[in-house]
């Protein structure tokens, strides 16, 4: 680029500080492009949205967790039945193990806070894959025992006796008319019946399971999650 003067507009050399010509001082003025010393980079990391979840660590986290509370489940839910007692712990071990998903989600992830929505959500996957395995292995253990070990007899005495005893009591106990009575115990006695009420029965439970992993994983986005500053 050639530099000429500002006044006889004669070329003057770059290194020069005088025109040659006229003698006028060539001054050349520079913006100080470091007005002071540089500020490092700080690193800004993106702020998740309370409401969002990073579904690939939760899902791999679910699955750790729910599969196996899944056989678990399913082995006391069966064991529950045969011995006429209630079940009802396996529903809060159902929403204990939903919760803990969401606690072990929120030390990895760490995000800012978690709402009770993104937990039932997660709490919904828990409940999920709990209540395909529980469903799973309840059938995969009702015909080992019945084809396998040969318990097919004492399976069928023992509903023949839930049928003819307690449930025929609660079907009187509703004024129930006896001909109907009849006919329900001949139905329930029937293979279709057995295999009906069976069925019924592995789909409550999986049924019953995801509504109380819904609520244990919103509770532990309510309790366990507590709200914090996200990190810099």
């Amino acid at each position: 680029m050639e530099v000429t003067c500002t006044r006889c507009h004669q070329a003057v050399e770059e290194s020069s500080t005088y025109c040659p010509m006229c003698g006028l001082p060539q001054l050349l003025y520079q913006a100080d492009t470091v007005a002071g010393a540089a500020q490092p980079e700080r690193r800004v990391e993106p702020v998740r949205d309370a409401g969002s979840i990073a579904w690939k660590p939760a899902m791999s986290i679910a699955s750790r967790l729910a599969i196996p509370a899944g056989i678990l489940l399913a082995i006391f839910f069966l064991y529950s039945v045969v011995n006429e007692s209630s079940f009802l712990g396996l529903l809060f071990l159902m929403s204990a193990a939903a919760a803990w998903v969401v606690a072990i989600y929120m030390r990895n992830q760490k995000p800012s806070w978690i709402t009770i929505g993104a937990g039932a959500r997660i709490g919904l996957v828990t409940g999920i894959l709990s209540s395909w395995t529980a469903t799973a292995v309840c059938g995969l253990l009702l015909f080992a025992a019945r084809y396998w070990f040969n318990y097919g007899k004492t399976m069928d005495d023992a509903w023949t006796a839930l049928v003819k005893g307690p449930m025929v009591a609660q079907w009187n106990a509703t004024n129930a008319d006896p001909q109907v009575v009849s006919q329900l115990v001949t139905f329930f006695l029937a293979p279709q019946g057995r295999a009906t009420s069976g069925i019924f029965a592995v789909f409550f439970l999986a049924g019953t399971l995801l509504l109380f992993a819904i609520a244990g994983g919103a509770l532990g986005a309510r309790f366990l999650a507590r709200p914090r500053r996200p990190e810099v």
